[in-house]
């Protein structure tokens, strides 16, 4: 185990922009979150349909532009379309990298804006162009160019990126792809990184589902990692769920033949079903004895989410499966 990774500098702002930080798509704390599931604060000004109109996310029935002069409405609709099509910040990760050249699925994932720090705003804008990169699925990455080599692991949802960068620091010989729409973890990774001197990190920002499917060629990773997240825990959103035949059919595409697949979850339910669904796929075995849940790997650091789980009683499930 690596030294303690050198924190992210206190700057002005961080404090009320930690308080108020969203989790990352594909991730969910223990506790309910201050946003809403679907990525909204409840101060957050109403939403912007694709028509113009200002949605408030009740229920959407009643009409919501009674007194809205129209160049008002128009100007609402033109900073929607820039807001999808420009990075927030010079160079950095874009708003909506793959557009609307891809079809319109369901999604396993709700963008959050978050308000970003100064110290994050500065990695993104100082190291997207040489660590990060876009899910646009116009290109196949050249992995092995992209990590000097080294053989690489692809993280969906990472947070804030603490404990990516403790797995970096622990084992620099093993390339992260790390990704996640999340700005804030992004720019906090990247400054993690920066300040701790490791290369192995790349930052992908957009759908993971686009980027395995469209940019990563046949055995292409040596280990995928999804750690915590969204449950999705209504039965109607249980579609959402990332962990489903259809997803691991293209991980096993892109996972070398013995990589690791390591799922984990404090949800009880997602737990039970990652499990029935991964035992009953043909190219994926238990790596556990007995059939059932792993412990805990050493090389998977405890998040800060997970331990304020653990504080309350919560029991977090590891679930390892080889691609075989």
């Amino acid at each position: 185990m690596s030294e303690p990774l050198n924190p992210s500098p206190a700057t002005p702002g961080d404090a009320a922009a930690e308080t108020d930080s969203t989790l990352p798509s594909g991730t969910h704390p223990t506790d309910p979150p201050a946003t809403g599931r679907d990525g909204t604060h409840p101060t957050d000004p109403p939403a912007i349909r694709s028509d113009g109109t200002a949605s408030t996310g009740a229920d959407d029935a009643a009409p919501a532009t009674a007194g809205i002069p129209d160049e008002l409405r128009a100007a609402a609709l033109d900073r929607a379309r820039r807001l999808r099509q420009e990075p927030r910040f010079p160079g950095g990760p874009a708003a909506d990298p793959a557009g609307s050249h891809h079809e319109r699925r369901i999604r396993s994932f709700q963008p959050r804006r978050s308000r970003v720090t100064p110290g994050q705003q500065d990695a993104l804008e100082r190291l997207w162009p040489k660590w990060g990169l876009d899910i646009d699925g116009l290109r196949v990455l050249d992995l092995p160019e992209l990590f000097d080599g080294l053989p690489v692991v692809l993280e969906i949802g990472f947070g804030m990126g603490e404990a990516t960068a403790q797995m970096a620091a622990d084992d620099p010989g093993t390339g992260i792809l790390a990704v996640d729409v999340h700005t804030p973890g992004q720019g906090n990774l990247l400054g993690l990184a920066d300040r701790n001197g490791m290369s192995n990190i790349r930052v992908a920002n957009g759908d993971a589902i686009i980027l395995l499917r469209e940019m990563l060629v046949a055995d292409a990773l040596d280990g995928l990692r999804v750690y915590f997240p969204d449950p999705w825990p209504k039965s109607r959103h249980h579609k959402r769920r990332l962990i489903q035949p259809e997803f691991l059919d293209l991980a096993a595409q892109r996972l070398k033949p013995g990589a690791v697949l390591h799922c984990a979850t404090d949800w009880e339910p997602y737990a039970e079903q990652m499990l029935e669904v991964l035992t009953a796929h043909p190219r994926f075995e238990n790596t556990a004895a007995d059939g059932g849940y792993a412990p805990r790997p050493a090389f998977r650091p405890l998040t800060r989410f997970e331990g304020q789980g653990l504080d309350k009683g919560h029991v977090v499930h590891d679930l390892l499966f080889a691609r075989s």
